[in-house]
Order: C-alpha cells, then structure tokens, then sequence
C-alpha cells in the first residue's frame, strides 16, 4: 500500500504522524512510505532519518495526496487542503468533526473514508489514540494556566503554590477524565488547592483514592458548579463525549461569579468547547478576555510540544497504521471493532451516531 504523510499546515502545529521507526516497520512489511520534505523538522527529526528507514522524500503535499491511498495526518484537513482530499482516498487523523460543521460537509463531499483517531475505541471502552494527547494537553494546561494568572499576561498575579501566610491557588477542573485526571496530578504538584467535578460517582471514588490530600473530588452539578467558579483562581474545562460537541458548562451569565483576572483552560474546545464563551485560539495568540476573565481556547494545545507529542502519538497509532496497511482498508475495518468504530465518514456517508445526531444527518452503515 501507498502510505502518505505531509507536512501539518495548521498554524503553530509542529508535530508529524508517523516517527522514522513507523517507515521502517511499513516498509520491511512491503508498504511504500511517501513523507513531505520538512514534515518532522518540528518535531526534530529530519528528512535524512526517514530517507535512511526507506521513505521517499516528496517535495509537494498535493503529490503525496494525489498518490497515497492511505493519507496518516495529525490533525484535520483544513479548508485548503479540501481540494486535495478524494474519492476513495483514506485519512486516518483526529478530526473532531462534532466542532464543525463545515468540515463534516466538506469530507461528506470527497466520498473519502475519514478515520478519526479520537473516536477508536478498545476493548474496554478506552479511548488509545485519544489518551496520550489528552495526557499532554492536561499537564500543559496547568502550565499554561499558571503562567496567564500572573499579572504581566492580564492575570490575577496568583502564585499557583502560594507562599508560607498566603493561601495557594484554587483550581476547578471540569471532568475527571484523562485531562483531568494529569491536571489534578500537575497541579497537586504545585502544592494548588484543587476540586474535580465529574458526573461518575465511580470516577471520583477512583480518584479519591488515587490523588494527594490537597485534590477534592465533588459530583458536578449546576449548583456545584456555580460554587467552584466564585472561588476559582483557575478552571481547567475537562470534559468529553467521544465523538460529540462539549456540552455547554457554563454560561456567560456564569463568568461573572468568577473574579477579575481569573483563567480559564478550555481543553475540550477541540469538540466546540465547554462554555458559552469559548472560541478557537491559536499558540500566537492564545487568549483573550470576556466578563473579565482570561479565556485560552487553543485546539491543537499538544502542538507546542511537538517532540513529545509525536513519540506519544505515534506510538499508539503505528499498529493501527499496519493493521490498516496489512489487511487493507475495508478488510481491517470489518475485522477490527476497535477501527469500526473510528469510521466516521465513508464513502459519502456518516457513519458515527454522534457525529449525526449532532447536526441532524442520516446514519449510515
């Protein structure tokens, strides 16, 4: 099979699909591997390490697209890259179609097949392709968040540790999933005063048990919620329902109970976000202010850490990528209920629940 990989055209996206150790192992299995000139130089790896494993090196993405039959992506195509995706092609990246509507149409269009990495699923129900992203994004968002409550970046000039007399910061994390669950770990690390709401009572009885004194878990409702945003310092916005749009949190209405200068992290924008005022922000410009509150909204947030988040990803997807290579296409999601259910679209057709109940489409099969 002809394996494709460009380079990520997303702004401030500095991480690559497939690492030289991934060209190796397709091309000993009898694949060709076609890598855009320059695509891991983010991630620090150069074009003489994927020549050296047996890639061939290409100078355009559009060659790459129009040759490849399996085209393996970090993050979605975007509006200038429609042009480029067509019928009976195969992209295997995150694409979080639930968040836009305009993207689920214009893949729709293609009659390509869309595998969508966030939404393979394990035996267990576990999200593999997802975790490890959602690792990094939950650790880098207490780092990020730290540096914005300071006062230089329009913040509350708030110590996340606080200091011996002075209390420490206190910071609310909305879903006690995988990002929350590295939030929590980071934050209690900074010695923060820290609560995670969840609605899965058996969720927080696990991290109960696993987290430090200083991190308290409380079951997640409206009431709650409103509580946490009077006394938080910062608000890291957790959540996720495989596959589908955030739910909607909290309100503009909302934001007023949290006091000027205050931070919020919203790592679920990549799905549209968990409140009212979120929109996409980018690493150039990753915040701006709405009721007084600093807002970080940036969707591709592992990207600022493009060498680890190219080893983390890459080591989830590479089996994927060989299954899907070995077996081919439709063969590998027939036999493989993990893949079935990363299609999201084929053929013209959705064929993920969530994505359709979204914006009101036909299932298809």
């Amino acid at each position: 099979m002809l394996i494709g990989v460009p380079k990520e055209v997303k702004r401030d996206e500095y991480r690559v699909a497939m690492l030289p150790v991934g060209v190796e192992e397709l091309t000993a299995a009898g694949h060709m591997v076609l890598i855009e000139a320059g695509a891991g130089l983010g991630s620090g790896i150069s074009d003489q390490e994927y020549a050296e494993q047996g890639a061939h090196l290409i100078a355009t993405a559009d060659e790459i697209w129009a040759k490849a039959e399996l085209i393996v992506k970090v993050k979605e195509p975007l509006p200038q890259e429609y042009c480029l995706v067509r019928s009976g092609k195969t992209l295997f990246t995150y694409f979080h179609f639930a968040a836009s509507r305009e993207l689920t149409d214009a893949m729709l269009k293609t009659g390509s097949t869309c595998i969508a990495y966030e939404t393979l699923k394990d035996a267990q129900g576990r999200l593999p392709l997802l975790t490890p992203m959602s690792e990094v994004a939950g650790r880098m968002s207490i780092q990020e968040g730290a540096k914005y409550l300071e006062r230089p970046q329009q913040g509350r000039g708030i110590l996340l540790a606080g200091v011996p007399g002075v209390a420490p910061a206190h910071i609310t994390i909305l879903g006690g999933g995988v990002v929350g669950a590295n939030a929590a770990k980071i934050a209690a690390g900074f010695q923060a005063d820290i609560a995670i709401l969840d609605v899965n009572m058996d969720r927080l009885r696990y991290l109960d048990d696993i987290m430090p004194p200083n991190v308290n878990v409380l079951f997640s409702d409206r009431h709650t919620i409103r509580q946490q945003l009077k006394l938080a310092d910062l608000v890291i916005g957790a959540v996720l329902i495989p596959g589908a749009r955030a739910p909607h949190l909290v309100s503009r209405k909302d934001l007023k109970l949290m006091k000027p200068g205050s931070v919020i992290i919203d790592v679920a924008i990549d799905q549209g976000g968990c409140l009212e005022t979120s929109r996409p922000t980018t690493h150039s410009s990753p915040v701006y202010i709405e009721e007084d509150v600093l807002h970080y909204c940036v969707t591709n947030m592992p990207g600022a850490v493009g060498r680890t988040s190219t080893f983390a990803l890459c080591n989830v997807t590479l089996p994927w990528v060989l299954q899907l290579a070995n077996r081919g296409i439709a063969a590998a999601c027939k036999d493989l209920s993990p893949l079935a259910s990363a299609v999201n679209i084929r053929h013209g057709v959705v064929t993920n629940q969530a994505v359709a109940e979204t914006f009101g489409m036909k299932l298809g099969g």
